[in-house]
């Protein structure tokens, strides 16, 4: 093969990494014997000479692109190039930030343009990000924390009720929240956060421990000045909220634990051990797909693709460094023997076809936590508040009228 040949190939590999087989397949046959020749030579220099160089990953690269096209106003490439980085995994905060440094370098009307275009395609993807409204309504402000790790954080709500943290799942951001975020901020202020390790928190080196997390938890609610608090959390976050009420007790005042467990079998630890080689050797893609489907259960993927998509999508975009070392964390899970310390009313969910967390390992968590009550939704899996979100949060508002009794 002459090398002209293997630049092609090397570009044309590029090529379709960046911007998708589809496209790629599109623009190729349509060469005819007037374009042939510049294709070729795009996909040689640019494909490969450009894009295939070593100084710059490629996540920067597809960044540097959309801030050159918005100041060239190049839409159509902006589009082309927009929607390939957000189909490849591009955070959503790094996209946001390029535009907003482009609303300074390029134009505010650039910037306009650039928004549109990109919300356009989150919409389309069933990625857009539910409403921050700037007037009327509770605001949600996002912010980090100023002691380290840093930790993304957002709050919204009212200044009175009863305060409450919602802690996340592994592998995904503190947008899982949004639509019971918005639900409870008609009544109460909410605080929601990514953990170490996911979305725009800081990914410190090495692996985790929940003992780490739960001293994130814990400075958060000190840092908010709002505790005790009602701290709920789902899967991982469940984790971390047993270990809360156990090790900082005076942080919680009611505790919700969703498609969680306090122990893991030895069997269920080499599976572990096996998703995290996974990732290492391979990023999100390694697991991404097996993990839409302990998230959600198949009928719920039938009726709702894009929301599976948009699963998937949230899971690329995910550390493959901070979803490793928090893989660790999870694994070594071991709250069963100090559960009957927690002195906070508690309420356990458990979706009946969750086979990730099942609902024996809740009812374990339930029996052992003095007084819990443990509800079960028919029709979830693991990621209950999004299979079944009224249900969800049916359960959540008779257990905040059952706090505020006791109070």
């Amino acid at each position: 093969m002459s090398s002209r040949n293997d630049d092609f190939d090397r570009g044309l590999k590029n090529r379709r990494a960046v911007l998708g087989d589809a496209w790629v397949d599109k623009s190729t046959a349509g060469a005819t014997a007037f374009n042939a020749e510049f294709q070729e030579l795009i996909t040689r220099y640019a494909w490969h000479d450009i894009w295939g160089r070593p100084g710059l990953d490629h996540t920067t690269r597809r960044l540097l692109v959309l801030g050159m096209t918005m100041g060239l106003a190049r839409w159509e490439e902006f589009e082309l190039h927009c929607g390939a980085a957000i189909r490849g995994g591009v955070p959503l905060e790094a996209i946001k930030e390029t535009l907003m440094q482009g609303a300074i370098y390029c134009g505010v009307p650039a910037a306009n343009t650039a928004f549109k275009l990109t919300m356009d395609i989150l919409r389309k993807e069933g990625l857009l990000p539910g409403p921050a409204p700037l007037t009327d309504g509770p605001r949600v402000q996002v912010h980090h924390t100023f002691s380290q790790p840093q930790l993304k954080v957002a709050v919204q709500g009212t200044e009175s009720g009863l305060p409450i943290v919602l802690s996340h799942a592994l592998g995904l951001d503190l947008s899982m929240w949004d639509g019971l975020a918005a639900e409870l901020g008609k009544s109460h202020p909410v605080l929601r956060y990514d953990h170490r390790g996911h979305g725009g928190s800081a990914v410190p080196e090495g692996t985790y421990t929940l003992d780490q997390m739960v001293d994130d938890a814990a400075r958060l609610i000190r840092e908010w000045g709002r505790g005790p608090v009602l701290f709920v959390g789902l899967s991982m976050g469940g984790m971390v909220g047993q270990g809360l009420a156990i090790r900082h007790p005076e942080l919680v005042k009611g505790l919700v634990v969703a498609n969680s467990t306090a122990q893991y079998p030895d069997a269920a630890k080499t599976a572990w051990m096996q998703r995290i080689e996974a990732v290492n050797q391979g990023g999100m893609g390694a697991v991404a797909d097996m993990v839409v489907l302990r998230y959600l259960h198949d009928d719920h993927r039938a009726a709702h693709p894009a929301e599976a998509a948009a699963l998937r999508a949230k899971l690329m975009r995910c550390s493959p460094q901070g979803y490793a070392a928090a893989c660790h964390a999870v694994m070594a899970v071991d709250w069963l023997g100090q559960l009957d310390r927690i002195a906070a009313p508690a309420l356990v969910i458990a979706g009946a076809r969750d086979a990730g967390a099942t609902p024996a390992m809740s009812q374990a968590i339930a029996e052992r936590i003095p007084g819990a009550v443990l509800e079960v939704i028919a029709d979830a899996s693991h990621l209950s508040v999004a299979e079944a979100p009224a249900e969800f949060n049916r359960l959540l508002q008779a257990f905040i009228g059952r706090l505020r009794q006791a109070a």
